[in-house]
């Protein structure tokens, strides 16, 4: 009696064991992916930056060389 209650008990342990390792193994997983994709938006903003850059070199000057406004 005594022996078939620990066995229960064993088992059901290792049954929890096994969610949690299931469990574990979908948040790597999930943090695995989630690592990809904000390595890919930081590339596209890197790139957006850039092009931005680019453009406002051909199309406006620095507003920093610019004279101040009228009212200064």
């Amino acid at each position: 009696m005594a022996g078939d209650a620990l066995e229960q008990r064993l088992v059901e342990l290792e049954t929890r064991l096994a969610f949690q390792e299931q469990a574990l193994q979908e948040l790597s997983d999930a943090l695995a992916e989630t690592r990809l994709e904000a390595a890919r938006t930081a590339e596209l903003l890197r790139n957006a930056v850039q092009e931005l850059k680019l453009a406002r070199g051909g199309l406006a000057a620095d507003p920093a060389s610019e004279p101040p406004p009228p009212h200064y």
